[in-house]
């Protein structure tokens, strides 16, 4: 069995992610889309949040793509995640060059843990490169509208989250 892992803060989760997610399925048999506990970026929404959402965000992309996502949140270092998670892939989202320094690094420090671990980089859907997390709770904040860039359901708790 193919099982890969998708790792992110997911603070909120965007379509950019969902895109990923998505396509990452026709790569993996089992998707283990891996919420990480971040203390130091100081998410909006607490971990319990954020894993019902990436859930609820799920649901229905496992049966279309006829296999198997399941969320586990993790605090411990990416490679061991992958190792507790049984993952031989770790799938990354790119969206412009910036991300690909960034992960470049990443990718040598995690081959020099474990070689046995790969790392797959999907490019973001054209539509969706713009998209950060980041900026969807900046612009939600200011009373923009995100509604081009999350799910309906997303989009209440940001608004639930501004009140």
């Amino acid at each position: 069995m193919r099982i890969g892992l998708y790792p992110g803060t997911f603070d909120p989760v965007t379509l950019g992610h969902v895109d990923i997610i998505e396509r990452a399925m026709a790569l993996v048999d089992r998707l283990v889309i891996g919420v990480a506990i971040n203390r130091d970026k100081g998410p909006l929404f607490s971990l319990e949040e954020r894993v019902a959402m990436v859930e609820a965000e799920c649901k229905g992309i496992a049966a279309k793509a006829g296999g198997e996502i399941v969320v586990h949140p993790f605090e411990n270092l990416l490679i061991d995640c992958a190792r507790d998670v049984g993952a031989g892939i770790i799938i990354r989202g790119l969206r412009a060059v910036a991300d690909f320094e960034y992960e470049f690094q990443m990718v040598g420090m995690n081959r020099a843990l474990d070689a046995s671990i790969e790392t797959v980089f999907l490019m973001a859907d054209a539509r969706r490169q713009a998209i950060a997390s980041k900026l969807v709770k900046e612009i939600a904040r200011l009373g923009g509208d995100v509604s081009k860039f999350v799910t309906p359901p997303v989009v209440a708790a940001l608004i639930g989250k501004q009140r």
